[in-house]
């Protein structure tokens, strides 16, 4: 029994020769020529199991690691999963930057020293990881 097209998943394909020692398929309905029969990748669940455990703490290493994948392979899973799951904050309602950005704001030298000084990390959204860090404005000498 010959396998499912993966492209259109119809059942009409037949055996179309060899290629690197595998045989080739070719459906009869869109003409698509393939070889590989088991789908690629990891399943859904893992992936989604990867991204919890992110979402956990755990880094983006050791998840990669459990996984027998690339730590950018764990990355893209979660891009896509905060990407599929949460809208961004719209234009006006948040201030985002990074915190390399956060002496230009503060209107502070980089070599400024900014050891005492008051800064709160408040948890925005733990599924996504987002944090909003509040902080005083200097006072103006």
């Amino acid at each position: 029994m010959n396998p499912n097209c993966p492209k259109c998943l119809s059942p009409q394909t037949v055996k179309n020769g060899f290629l690197c020692g595998r045989q080739r398929y070719k459906c009869k309905q869109c003409g698509y020529q393939f070889t590989r029969t088991t789908p690629r990748g990891k399943p859904m669940k893992d992936k989604l199991l990867a991204v919890v455990l992110y979402m956990y703490g755990l880094s983006l290493n050791s998840i990669a690691k459990l996984f027998h994948v690339s730590a950018t392979a764990v990355l893209k899973w979660v891009h896509k999963f905060a990407q599929e799951t949460y809208e961004k904050p719209k234009p006006g309602s948040a201030i985002v930057m990074e915190i390399d950005e956060m002496w230009h704001y503060l209107k502070e030298k980089p070599a400024s020293p900014v050891y005492g000084r008051l800064i709160v990390v408040i948890p925005v959204n733990l599924w996504t990881g987002n944090v909003a860090v509040v902080m005083q404005r200097p006072s103006v000498d």
